[in-house]
């Protein structure tokens, strides 16, 4: 099971980005942990400096702006 951390203030790209996270994961038929972390000093912590931010398994695979399709795809099905 993979473990994805959504980073942001729960702005509309942020929650975007965890939607599609699990839209796709449910596509691929991979189980996920995601979780919404609206910390700014956890979100700092990982040095990610504009929102969405996307964590995968403790590693920072993203940050600022939505994620495009293909890039989400390949995260939930690694």
């Amino acid at each position: 099971m993979k473990n994805i951390k959504v980073l942001g203030s729960g702005c509309k790209n942020c929650e975007t980005t965890a939607n599609l996270i699990q839209i796709a994961a449910k596509q691929a038929g991979t189980e996920i942990e995601l979780e919404k972390i609206t910390d700014i000093a956890v979100i700092m912590g990982y040095g990610v400096m504009s929102t969405p931010g996307v964590v995968i398994d403790g590693q920072v695979v993203h940050a600022g702006g939505l994620p495009g399709p293909d890039k989400i795809r390949q995260w939930v099905s690694e």
